[in-house]
């Protein structure tokens, strides 16, 4: 084994082939990414300022290699995928948008891969195929030109379905929803980013999810700019699946943490 997995040095000897090329070619994969964005240029017909295909341009040239502006997950097996990028009505000018890194020393990640229900699996062997860091992205353009203004990392490697921006019923609280297939536990999860100190501004992520015998949902316990939420707690007896309880969590600034109401040593980061 030590044979086959390491060379003289002792450094992992990546396998041969046009595939691996691409799998750890920074060239490769950007010639790549560049051919294909061409192509869509040439179908695109009339183009905007600060349109999708120049956010790709601008991910493309700014971000390290391996890094791509994802597409949503296609509802449809022969739907076209669109680029996971929102245009928000109420603030002209910013663009929230959803992008995958490569994990820097392993293979660059594909986005097939990481996309869909399918993807969601990659968290079980996720540097076979290369581990991708994803973050939700506000940008801004003015006159065709982009400037980050944050990014807020998604904590999850893969199964992206999609992202939206939602109001949460508390003082009709604007926040972006991002939404990933949790096919392991036949489920899903949202990480819900709020925006307590305005738009330009780190967010505030709280996580949500829901399946078979697990559950959070977001509340307003305490009547501040944070949002709270109830932990649920099942019995699952193998044939049959029952609510016994719901725990209140809520966010203390001075810790940094979402604390458990009933034990306060109990907390969680998001």
């Amino acid at each position: 084994m030590l044979f086959l997995s390491c060379g003289e040095n002792g450094e992992k000897q990546r396998p041969s082939g046009r595939e691996n090329e691409t799998a750890y070619s920074p060239d490769r994969d950007r010639e790549i990414q560049n051919y294909k964005l061409e192509e869509q240029k040439k179908q695109a017909g009339k183009r905007s300022p600060c349109d999708t295909l120049a956010l790709k341009e601008f991910v493309l040239s700014h971000y390290p290699e391996g890094t791509y502006l994802i597409d949503f997950d296609q509802t449809l097996t022969y739907n076209i995928p669109e680029a996971a990028v929102i245009y928000p009505e109420n603030y002209p000018g910013y663009i929230f948008c959803v992008i995958a890194k490569s994990k820097s020393g392993e293979r660059f990640i594909e986005p097939e891969n990481i996309i869909g229900y399918n993807g969601s699996f990659v968290d079980l062997d996720s540097t076979k195929l290369g581990t991708a860091f994803f973050y939700l992205v506000l940008v801004h353009c003015d006159e065709n030109k982009f400037s980050v203004v944050w990014e807020s990392v998604i904590p999850s490697h893969g199964g992206f379905n999609t992202f939206s921006i939602k109001n949460w019923e508390y003082n009709n609280t604007p926040y972006i929803r991002v939404n990933f297939h949790y096919a392991q536990g036949i489920g899903h999860i949202d990480y819900n980013y709020f925006l307590p100190n305005g738009l330009t501004s780190a967010p505030h992520l709280l996580m949500t999810y829901k399946g078979i015998n697990f559950r959070r949902r977001i509340i307003n316990y305490n009547n501040d700019k944070y949002p709270d939420y109830y932990e649920y707690v099942y019995y699952d007896s193998g044939k049959k699946v029952t609510e016994i309880d719901s725990i209140p969590f809520v966010w203390n600034p001075s810790r940094d943490a979402y604390v458990n109401t009933r034990n306060t040593k109990l907390t969680r980061p998001y």
